[in-house]
């Protein structure tokens, strides 16, 4: 037989393909995003230290929209169904340096760096010192919520009394990281100049460290489905909220930033006291003794 008599080898009509990785362009836009702000905010607080105050606002400010991005990337890929997972790694290190590093240098930088060298200056060694110290927790804090919160295995665990209602398991990254951009915002980036509200200042970053690795729920407002029907008084306090936010921002923002830090200590107060209220029922020989009496 020839060569020109040798069958063909016969071609696959359909070739496996490897399965590739997608990586959805759109979320991960947005999470690239929250980090480029979080270096806008890094750098915003290193040349506040040198060329001007009003770099700390900018600084805070870039911190408040990188939460922003940050709430919407996790909604949209949850409504256009592109999770992935490469989105949630990129989405924790991004919280990392947008909600850890940039919050932590700013609250050193505005809060206790930049102390002047007064009449006690051990008093200013020792408050800049420990407010690096009380910086490196929110920090290391943040980081621990992080990787806690990844290996969860239901890291929104609903109330037992409210299914419906979600909570976080102490208080997420970005309600710390508002939390100093707010105080920051609301001082219009003039630093802290006297040693008793640094002070104050170090002991708010200690609230909030702690408050991020507790076990105390925080509302997580994720049962809030944005295409489902809502009434129109809620229309209403949306729209307020945002009329506020764009007209008085200072305030608006410092009161959203403490009234979601302390809810989780109030919720926490609220279930210890309902605990200390609620009795053990009688032992079974204490009922017989009261039903012979």
């Amino acid at each position: 037989m020839s060569d020109a008599q040798l069958p063909l080898p016969v071609e696959p009509q359909f070739r496996r393909r490897r399965p590739r990785k997608r990586i959805f362009l759109l979320p991960s836009l947005f999470t690239m995003g929250s980090i480029l702000l979080g270096y806008i905010a890094i750098s915003q607080t290193m040349q506040g230290s040198a060329t001007g105050y009003w770099h700390f606002d900018n600084a805070a400010k870039a911190i408040g929209w990188a939460i922003l991005l940050d709430m919407l990337d996790g909604r949209l890929a949850r409504m256009t169904q592109t999770t992935s997972d490469f989105g949630r790694e990129l989405d924790s290190l991004a919280d990392v340096i947008s909600f850890g590093v940039a919050p932590a240098l700013l609250a050193w930088v505005w809060g206790f760096r930049m102390l002047p060298v007064s009449a006690y200056p051990d008093l200013r060694f020792h408050l800049v010192s420990l407010g690096f110290v009380a910086s490196f927790i929110f920090l290391i804090t943040g980081a621990a919520r992080l990787a806690r919160f990844n290996i969860q295995v239901n890291p929104q665990p609903s109330n037992p009394g409210r299914p419906g209602r979600k909570y976080f398991v102490g208080m997420p990254i970005p309600a710390g990281a508002g939390v100093v951009a707010a105080v920051v915002h609301f001082a219009r980036g003039d630093p802290v100049f006297s040693w008793w509200l640094a002070v104050i200042w170090l002991l708010l970053l200690a609230a909030a460290g702690f408050l991020m690795v507790s076990t105390w729920r925080f509302y997580s407002f994720k049962e809030i489905d944005l295409r489902s029907r809502h009434p129109f008084t809620v229309i209403v306090l949306v729209g307020a909220l945002i009329a506020a936010i764009a007209f008085f921002s200072r305030f608006a923002l410092f009161g959203i930033a403490l009234s979601y830090m302390s809810s989780g200590v109030l919720v926490r107060l609220f279930y210890v006291l309902r605990r200390r209220g609620t009795h053990p029922p009688p032992p079974a020989s204490y009922k017989e003794a009261q039903e012979a009496q």
